[in-house]
């Protein structure tokens, strides 16, 4: 059996013992029954996903893959395609907007070049695990042979067990990659059944005469693949990206292990929905941080069905969202753990008789 064949066996439904205990916690705290939203329901999903009553949250990763789209050829953004290797280094250097979130949440970041087109100096916090220098354009045929999208897979896999051997209770998946909105886009459109025009945004910030165009791209594109919407591997052979292809592999990995996944945006969206097809388990592992300005969103978001966190009109990629999302998670575990009962503060309960 493959490693990928494997870790998907081993991804098990939420434990619902302790979600239960949560739960009868959560309402015994020192507050009205559900005053605070939806960090009441993510400390339950929490215990379910970990298997502890009280989930706990100390070490936590963003994994952000890296990895270059033939697509570009097609001329569907505004920004060249070096502009990837050369954000690599901005994170290596730590001075992109993922940094400083990280920074301030405490949580650790992990760079993976997947498929950077443009070599890349050696760095000692650069994880190297290219599976080619940039996928084909998707326009012409398949982005990437299924060997590799298997490859990449299992890559994810690798590097998020390498994480959880250094401590981890919680990961948050990034990316970088010229081009990645419309893979993403194509890969939104094939497993949601929505019309490209509804799932292909403006990612950069194009013109509409630029977003005509990138619609038109990924049309041509699934028209030259035809892609199987009931077979992910597929999806993601002929309209994926090997880091959308990896951070797929991050989610199974880490829900194999029972630790959550903060998702970001767009991107991380479309290697959801790969990672979901293969194994509809894995949704109850995932948490949305939050939806992001990019037009098909929060259509991926309904098809999953999650509920993000947050609308802070963000689509900047990069592990952002969900470096926010893990705070908040931690919030609602921490909440959960050290709040008081009502019995341990000596507080009154709610006279549930109205008097």
């Amino acid at each position: 059996m493959s490693t990928l064949s494997t870790v998907i066996e081993t991804i098990k439904p939420l434990d619902k013992k302790t979600m239960a205990q949560a739960q009868a916690r959560q309402d015994r705290l020192t507050k009205p029954q559900g005053s605070l939203g939806r960090l009441e329901e993510l400390s339950v999903q929490l215990a379910g996903i970990q298997g502890r009553p009280l989930p706990q949250i100390k070490h936590k990763a963003i994994i952000t893959m890296a990895g270059d789209h033939g697509v570009v050829a097609e001329k569907v953004g505004n920004w060249p395609q070096e502009v990837t290797a050369q954000m690599v280094c901005n994170f290596l250097g730590g001075g992109a907007a993922i940094n400083v979130i990280a920074r301030q949440s405490g949580v650790r970041l992990v760079v993976v070049d997947m498929g950077v087109a443009t070599p890349l100096a050696s760095h000692p916090d650069l994880v190297c695990r290219k599976v080619a220098p940039g996928s084909a354009n998707m326009c012409a045929g398949p982005a990437m042979t299924r060997e590799q999208s298997i490859q990449a897979l299992e890559t994810g896999i690798d590097i998020v067990n390498g994480e959880v051997a250094r401590g981890l209770d919680i990961v948050g998946v990034g990316d970088m990659g010229i081009g990645n909105t419309t893979s993403s886009s194509a890969i939104c459109a094939v497993i949601t059944g929505e019309p490209v025009a509804q799932v292909t945004g403006r990612g950069t910030g194009l013109s509409d005469d630029q977003l005509a165009r990138k619609v038109a791209v990924v049309e041509r594109a699934l028209a030259v693949n035809k892609p199987d919407p009931k077979d992910p591997l597929d999806v993601l052979t002929k309209v994926g990206g090997f880091e959308i292809a990896g951070l797929a592999g991050v989610m199974l990995g880490a829900a194999a292990n029972r630790i959550p996944v903060v998702l970001d945006g767009f991107i991380t969206g479309a290697a959801a929905l790969v990672a979901v097809t293969l194994c509809p388990r894995l949704r109850d592992y995932l948490i949305a941080s939050h939806v992001s300005a990019e037009a098909g969103h929060p259509l991926m978001l309904k098809h999953l069905g999650l509920k993000p966190l947050l609308n802070l009109g963000m689509r900047l990629g990069e592990g952002t969202g969900a470096a926010l999302g893990i705070f908040l998670a931690e919030t609602s575990a921490r909440i959960l753990a050290e709040m008081a009962t009502f019995a341990e503060a000596g507080v009154s309960e709610k006279d549930e008789k109205g008097k």
